[in-house]
């Protein structure tokens, strides 16, 4: 999302650099899952990418008390590994060693595999004589298999300062799902007390400035990866990331950003190749720094889902909503081969749900005319908006790029390809949407080529938050003026922070959205806001 008032970036990404796997004696060490990482393994451990035969597995070392993350100090250690069929790890199926030092930050991947399909295992990590807390993970089902129900949390915008991560530590608490999505700014750059609109920082940023450089990055990921309730959730579900803009900075580009200052804050493409370290480093996810982020994921017969990197390709952001390279058929928000990629996977794909892990949402979107002054004002620092009556409110999103989102809707419709929904975060809200095959024409037609399903904010601000409203109250009326002005928004939420669980079934899916009793409260309760459905075949959201 776009800052209150600040300039902004493109993403960043890291190398998946697993470390190459040696055969070690099975361990008779015990160990239990612990409610937190301490000592050696501070910060957690975690697992991403399922596939049928594999997953990825992480954690960071801290193998010395000056080895702290982004310090460039500590030796190059060894980090032994084990997965397990049983909790109590008497049944090792996979094991290993993995070399780390502080040329990437004493993090650990290994990519494990050999493994049985739709299976649960338990995992951990051991440094000299400390056992890392025990991980929880799960294959997919293998290629082409039925596959009855996918459970899947889904998260984005998760600001550190603006509140407690206490929607991880809900979805880690259920224990029925088979992945955590994650869509993207999942931190954020920013100083102390920069982008909170009720003026609270709750728990500031480390280190205390905008971060720009490697060590800004690593520390930062080191910092959120310490909260109890992100740990939790790692530790009991892999994760399938993305990237939006705040893993480097706001409104990233290919060739720079909204929040960098070339020059005084050093060069763009020094600041972009931290940012991608940093977060090839720290996260759970098959990427190498300056590679390719996009990737696709199958489960089974039942689902696939296209994870979409629309910060490393596309061209700069236009500069208002009246600006003709807005629908330029030679700017692109994905770049011509991830375009390619996309449609084509789309087209060819045998799953039945076509699933689009998208950063920023994809339905057009017209602003409805004569607000009133605070709302334009709450609206453009909550979208990054030139308003403009009656065109797109938001150039960040595929609005501003309308020759590609016109592109892949034509796709949808002209080849029918049927059961695609696009999964997105990036704008603070809760939505559900039908593609329409026409905009001009939904209305009567109710032509619809696919839908988007849209979940709101861990922490980060909300409409009412930068309104200063209570919850619920000053932006209803601006909810409905949306939905009136595109009937083909069915559900609008602009206030709440929480959460998504998605439940995906041969013969429909549904989005149920949680929200929190308040972000700012680290024992914040949660509860069921809305239900959405998308059956089979129909390209079309209904309230469930």
């Amino acid at each position: 999302m776009t800052s209150l008032s600040r300039r902004t970036v493109l993403r960043a990404a890291g190398t998946v650099a697993a470390a190459g796997a040696v055969v070690v004696p099975v361990t008779t060490a015990r160990s239990t899952p612990a409610a937190a990482a301490t000592g050696t393994f501070t910060h957690g451990v975690a697992s991403g990418d399922p596939l049928p035969d594999g997953v990825l597995l992480w954690t960071r070392v801290t193998p010395r008390r000056d080895a702290k993350p982004g310090s460039g100090r500590g030796p190059a250690v060894p980090v032994r590994w084990e997965v397990s069929t049983t909790s109590d790890f008497r049944r090792i199926v996979a094991r290993g060693t993995a070399k780390t030092g502080p040329e990437r930050d004493h993090t650990v991947k290994v990519d494990v595999r050999g493994l049985l399909p739709a299976t649960g295992y338990w995992y951990r990590f051991i440094s000299g004589h400390e056992q890392s807390p025990v991980g929880r993970t799960r294959t997919a089902p293998a290629e082409q298999a039925a596959v009855d129900l996918l459970r899947v949390g889904v998260v984005s915008c998760a600001n550190l300062q603006a509140g407690y991560f206490s929607s991880y530590r809900h979805l880690a608490a259920r224990g029925d799902l088979d992945l955590v999505l994650h869509l993207g700014d999942y931190l954020y750059e920013y100083a102390p007390g920069e982008y909170q609109a009720r003026d609270v920082v709750v728990r500031p940023h480390d280190p205390p400035v905008e971060m720009t450089t490697l060590e800004h990055y690593r520390r930062r990921h080191a910092q959120y990866k310490q909260d109890p309730d992100l740990q939790a959730l790692h530790a009991a579900v892999p994760f399938v990331v993305t990237w939006d803009d705040h893993e480097s900075t706001n409104d990233a580009w290919e060739g720079g950003a909204e929040n960098h200052t070339e020059g005084a804050e050093g060069a763009w493409v020094d600041r972009r190749a931290a940012a991608m370290q940093a977060y090839a480093e720290w996260m759970p996810v098959r990427y190498e720094a300056g590679g390719q982020l996009y990737r696709r994921l199958a489960f089974g017969s039942l689902a696939s889902i296209s994870m979409l990197d629309l910060r490393s390709y596309r061209d700069q952001q236009a500069a208002t909503t009246t600006d003709p390279a807005i629908g330029d058929p030679d700017r692109s928000i994905t770049g011509e081969a991830q375009m390619e990629w996309l449609l084509d996977g789309l087209s060819t794909q045998q799953a039945q749900w076509k699933l689009v892990g998208n950063s920023v949402m994809i339905t057009p979107v017209l602003f409805p005319p004569a607000l009133g002054a605070a709302a334009v004002e709450g609206m453009e620092k909550l979208m990054g908006a030139t308003t403009v009556d009656g065109v797109p409110y938001n150039i960040d999103q595929w609005d501003g790029y309308t020759a590609d989102q016109s592109r892949v809707l034509r796709h949808l419709g002209d080849n029918g390809i049927e059961n695609t929904v696009f999964l997105t975060g990036d704008i603070h809200s809760g939505w559900a949407c039908d593609l329409p095959a026409d905009r001009a024409t939904y209305p009567v037609t109710g032509a619809s080529v696919g839908t988007e399903l849209v979940c709101t904010s861990v922490t980060s601000d909300n409409l009412d938050d930068i309104l200063g409203a209570p919850p619920r109250t000053a932006s209803l009326g601006v909810e409905a003026r949306f939905r009136t002005n595109n009937p083909h928004v069915k559900y609008l939420d602009f206030d709440s922070h929480g959460y998504s669980v998605l439940e995906v079934r041969p013969g429909g899916m549904r989005m149920d959205w949680y929200v929190l009793s308040d972000r700012t409260d680290r024992a914040a309760t949660s509860s069921l806001s809305e239900s959405f459905q998308v059956l089979a075949g129909t390209q079309k959201v209904s309230r469930i």
